[in-house]
């Protein structure tokens, strides 16, 4: 009696490097295979081509690495989703421009602050809500 493929699982995983930063994603097929002697063993598929274990020692396609998080699916794509989205969104903040800001007045003896050299005025602390 030869090799028999039971069941074949798909499973996904994310992987992030924690050497060099680098993440990526790989789909699997998890293949449940019962031998002559009745033993059972596991062969992963990635891309069509068998592959080691992701569980066991993966390493990074971009350092060669073995410290490697593996985490649930969808979770490096989020990111760099996230990170492309941040690059090409312009960065928020006022719509209306500021107008500039007053000329410093000369402090007088009654007014100038003892040892910082910066003096509030109330009119400078109202400044950002005038039109």
């Amino acid at each position: 009696m030869s090799d028999t493929t039971i069941t074949t699982a798909h499973e996904a995983y994310a992987f992030a490097c924690m050497r060099c930063g680098h993440g990526w994603e790989q789909a699997y097929e998890i293949e449940h295979h019962v031998d002559a002697s009745n033993h059972a063993y596991v062969v992963y598929k990635a891309d069509g081509e068998r592959v080691p274990s992701p569980l066991s020692t993966p390493t990074c396609a971009n350092c060669g690495g073995h410290v490697v998080r593996i985490m649930r699916a969808g979770r490096v794509s989020t990111v760099q989703r996230l990170l492309h989205d941040a690059r090409t969104q312009p960065p928020a903040g006022p719509l209306i421009p500021q107008e500039p800001p007053e000329e410093p007045r000369p402090a007088t003896a009654a007014t100038a602050a003892p040892s910082t050299g910066h003096h509030w005025h109330l009119s400078n602390l109202l400044h950002p809500f005038r039109r």
